[in-house]
Formats: structure tokens, sequence, C-alpha cells
């Protein structure tokens, strides 16, 4: 409901995945129909505490956009109470000490966060506050874009075509809020502890700071403004990761630090393929909440096509060790998992890549890979994680087909014909020419000797043989 007709005397803005203070639906919202509005942020311990590995650069990124969003809250006039705990019990509870008459947050789309959305609306509700949503996150949600039979789509181009034929100025317009300013309130001083620090949330400092990933908004909007310069190139570009072809704005979006109206309504503006084949992208995305929505089995570990849950993977946890490590033997597939282990990123082309090796050349279980990414990946966002997976296992929407494997020395060849990314994170193959490097086991011994890199030593042999595992792969799949 939008509360275009109500008026409060005070309200509270929950920013979860939204960490901006422009072109921000609720926040608009709130500050139109309210005379004070109060935010805040929560630091969740129920999804903190599932994280095992206290050095997690996702919620270094969030400390510090939150650290700006507070900076850029006071300097207009308001402030962000930032609060450590269940956020769930956290906002029913702040909500009733600030004595507002509603709450208002985006819509967030996964199961858990729908979930924790409708206690804390009943809680609010016993309260007599209201709670309030509103769509911000993507162009068009769960219903907006339906076939002609009035059906959700599970293939991904005629959801384009319709996903095109349906956007216009009012999807794409941003929210004015800085119409509404002078309704942005500071809380008394019961709220006016300092940030609450990562350690004493039990966090170290990641090497983020040496990463060239600017956080917060300022950091998503310069990163477009670089892209900008280059998204003429884009389509040619996307595919090789030795170049910097894409965006990296994946990790912005991922947290709202950057508007999804404003990255799509330029790139709508821009004449060309490069502007055109990264808006594709966006629908992408857009494409898969949609699929959560109409599919939520799937966050469930389920695969989108049932038929395709009865696939018997060996899962060889040697294989699974040495593919997490990047230690199979195929350089390509070693450097991108290198990069995701030292970074937290991993460039689209190799996730395709890294995901089609991992399940039909070491015939391990996709949901094993996508736990990993879910892990390791800084942009991780389960409904596009999952659909890349499923995309690459042949199980989800609009997937490849199971026939189609990935062959990853052409795979290297074709994308990293010089080396120059396997180079990066596969420094022991440096002294390999152009052609060696992509299969270094055909290396003769002799030449081993004079480039000084001994394959099985130095780097490994492969792990497996991949004419060999295809058959197999096909094998399964077939016999399903």
């Amino acid at each position: 409901m939008q509360p275009s007709t109500i008026t409060y005397t005070q309200s509270l803005v929950w920013f979860r995945r939204d960490l901006r203070d422009y072109d921000h639906a609720a926040l608009y919202y709130a500050l139109k129909s309210s005379t004070a509005v109060y935010c805040a942020f929560v630091f969740d311990t129920e999804i903190l505490d599932l994280l095992s590995d206290k050095q997690d650069r996702r919620v270094e990124f969030i400390w510090e956009s939150i650290k700006e969003l507070q900076t850029a809250l006071q300097a207009k006039g308001g402030d962000l109470i930032v609060l450590h705990g269940a956020a769930k019990d956290e906002i029913p509870k702040l909500a009733k000490q600030l004595q507002v008459q509603a709450v208002f947050s985006n819509h967030d789309y996964e199961p858990s966060a729908i979930a924790r959305d409708d206690f804390v609306s009943k809680q609010l509700s016993l309260a007599g506050i209201t709670f309030h949503q509103f769509k911000d996150q993507v162009i068009f949600e769960k219903d907006e874009v339906l076939s002609m039979s009035n059906k959700p789509y599970s293939v991904f181009t005629p959801y384009k075509n319709m996903w095109l034929k349906t956007v216009n100025d009012f999807y794409l317009r941003p929210y004015p809020v800085d119409n509404y300013l002078q309704n942005l309130a500071k809380p008394d001083v019961r709220f006016a502890a300092p940030l609450i620090s990562l350690e004493s949330m039990g966090f170290i400092r990641t090497n983020l700071s040496q990463m060239r990933l600017p956080t917060g908004m300022s950091g998503g909007m310069q990163l477009f403004e670089d892209f900008l310069e280059r998204i003429r190139h884009y389509k040619e570009a996307r595919d090789f990761p030795g170049v910097k072809g894409v965006s990296y704005l994946s990790v912005h979006l991922r947290f709202g630090t950057i508007s999804i109206r404003h990255l799509a309504r330029t790139a709508s503006q821009i004449e060309g393929s490069g502007a055109q084949g990264w808006l594709n992208e966006l629908i992408w995305r857009d494409f898969y909440f949609q699929i959560l929505h109409h599919s939520p089995h799937i966050a469930a570990g389920k695969s989108f096509k049932a038929e395709f849950d009865a696939l018997a993977f060996p899962n060889n946890p040697d294989y699974f060790k040495a593919w997490c490590e990047g230690k199979t033997g195929y350089p390509l597939v070693d450097a991108a998992m290198r990069q995701l282990n030292s970074t937290g990123f991993m460039h689209n082309r190799l996730r395709m890549v890294a995901a089609s090796f991992l399940v039909k050349d070491l015939l391990i279980d996709w949901r094993w890979g996508e736990r990993y990414f879910a892990e390791k990946l800084i942009d991780f966002d389960f409904s596009a994680n999952n659909g890349g997976w499923q995309w690459a296992a042949s199980t989800g929407c609009d997937a490849q087909p199971w026939f189609r494997i990935f062959n990853p020395i052409t795979q290297s060849e074709r994308f990293d014909a010089q080396g120059k990314f396997i180079r990066k994170y596969v420094p022991e193959l440096s002294a390999c020419n152009d052609k060696e490097i992509h299969a270094p086991w055909l290396i003769s011994a002799q030449r081993q000797s004079a480039i000084k890199v001994m394959i099985g030593q130095d780097y490994p042999l492969p792990v497996v043989e991949h004419s060999t595992q295809r058959e197999l792969a096909l094998s399964l799949y077939k016999n399903l």
C-alpha cells in the first residue's frame, strides 16, 4: 500500500539492501507522508552468525557503506541508527521506543527474508504500527511481467521482449527524495552511540582496502562513471577476463549502494550494442528474481526442473577440494577459483566455465558449487547465483542443454588467448608461452626443464581427463 493519502507524525525507514540516500522508494514515501522520519539499519545476527569465516568481505563492504550512509544522512539533518541483533526483534522494539506510527522498507525476495518481514509486520501490527513495503531493487517484480496468457516466463528471451515492451519512463523514473529532506529527524541521545565496529561484532578486516573496489554510494557512482567511458565496447569486451570489460557494479547492485533505475535508465538512453548488451544483463537480473518468486522450491535446494533432482553425481571429495583451491590442473579454471578466493569476485565468463567444469567434468552436484560461491562471492545474490548454477548444470530455467559441455582448454584459448589472466592468478605458469599455458601437461620434459616449470610438482597434473569425463557426464544425464 502506498501511503499517499496518509499522514504520520513519526515514521521509521528500515534500510536493508538499499544503502543509499537517493532514489530510494521507502525513504521517499516515508518522507512524503511523515512529519518526522527516523532511519535505521540492523546488522542482523541471524545472518551474521551463520558466517563461519569472520574475515568476510561482504560484511566489511556493508560496514563501510553504512558508515558513508550515516554521514550523508547526518549532513542532511537526519541520522542512521545502527543496531546489532536479530532484526525481527530489533525493528519492532525500536519502532516502539521511537513511538512511530509506521515503518517503511523495500521488498526483499528470498524466502527467509519474506518470513522475517512477515514476523516483523505481525509484531508491529500488535503494537498498532503500520508496515509499508515497496519495490526498489528491481525494475519489475513478481507478476509485473507475464506472458500473453498471464503466466510467468521460464525462458529468458520472451521475458526480455515483454520487459522491453512494458518498460517506460514511469518505471525508470527516480524517487525525488531531496524534495522532502526537511522531514528527516534526528533521534534523541539514547540512540547517539558511535557506529559499532567490525571487531565488536566478531569480524576482522579483510583485504578489501587493497582491492580496487570502492564502497558505498560514492564508490558505486565512481565505478559507473568509469564504466560509461567503456560501455560502447561492453559487448565485445565482456567475455575476456584479462581486460577491463565489465562494470564491476554487481556488489553495488547487491547492496543497493546504486540505483537500479538510474542504471537501466542510463543504459536505455545510450545507443549502440554495448549499452543494449549491458541492459540485457540487468534484465537477466530481474528475470532471476521473478523465477525465485514463482518457483520458491529452488530456495530449498531443488532443481527448477524436478526430474533433474534424481541425478546421481559421484561427488568425489578430492576433486571438489582441488576445484575449491584452484588446483585442478586446468589453468583457466584454477585462475578463476584463485581470483574468487583472493578477491571475492569472479568474472562472469569464468563463473560459467568453473561451474560447467565442476558439474560436467568433475561430476559434482551443482549445489556444492552453489554453496561455495555463496560463501565466497562478495556480490552473492541468491537468485542470480542459483540461476547461474542451474544454467550450467542444465537443471534450471532456460538452461544450456545437458549435452553442451564446455571444453576448459578451448575456453581458455578463446577467452584468454595470451594467458594474461592465467599468469596473474597462476604465476607458477608465467614462463609458459601463449600456446603452452592453456594445457601445460602437454609441455615436453625438456621444455619444462628449460622454463623451470615441472608439471606435477610446481603445478598439478589434471585431476581428470576432459574427454573421458565428458562421456561420463553424457551418460549420467542420458540415463536419468
